[in-house]
């Protein structure tokens, strides 16, 4: 991809991510009950969303995952971030992921802007396949993905090592054949 895409939605505009976002990004990053199931330890200064930004930023550069700002179309603060990283273009598949600041949550706002990049994904970025990795206990993401039509595929058993733990996690995965527009 050669220029960032900006998605809209009927609420919002999904776009780069820039500097100017950090400030944004650090407070709701700093929030334990957004990391809480993050491959990533709550940010104790604005630095950390700097470089955070500038990773996926760069990551986009290189043509291995797209991290798309969730603003408000009413204003253009950052309300989270959504995206595909685990690229894996040869199976045509991505891994999806995303978080929302928590006033936020449970308004609807993550079912209609996922449901916005996973079209592009099937329909721009040429993916037959679209994977989620959830710890069981985050039944808020859960709920988001089967709303959406992902499939649970089963439990990994101790998949992934963070917070000083071995944690479970949940696959889900949403195939272009069995893809609606919702």
């Amino acid at each position: 991809m050669s220029h960032f895409p900006i998605l809209e939605t009927e609420r919002f505009v999904l776009r780069q991510l820039t500097r100017d976002d950090s400030i944004a990004i650090f407070q709701y990053f700093s929030l334990d009950e957004v990391t809480k199931f993050y491959d990533l330890e709550s940010f104790t200064n604005i630095e950390q969303a700097e470089e955070l930004i500038q990773k996926w930023n760069q990551r986009f550069e290189r043509n291995q995952a797209i991290r798309w700002g969730i603003t408000l179309k009413s204003e253009n603060r950052v309300i989270g971030t959504c995206g595909f990283h685990g690229w894996m273009k040869n199976h045509s598949k991505a891994e999806i992921g995303y978080e929302l600041t928590p006033q936020y949550w449970r308004q609807g706002f993550m079912t209609e802007v996922l449901e916005k990049i996973i079209e592009y994904g099937f329909n721009d970025l040429g993916l037959n396949r679209i994977e989620a990795f959830v710890e069981p206990e985050n039944r808020g993401s859960r709920k988001v993905l089967k709303k959406i039509g992902f499939s649970e595929e089963g439990t990994l058993n101790e998949y992934f090592y963070w917070g000083n733990r071995f944690v479970d996690t949940v696959i889900y995965a949403l195939l272009k054949k069995e893809y609606k527009v919702h």
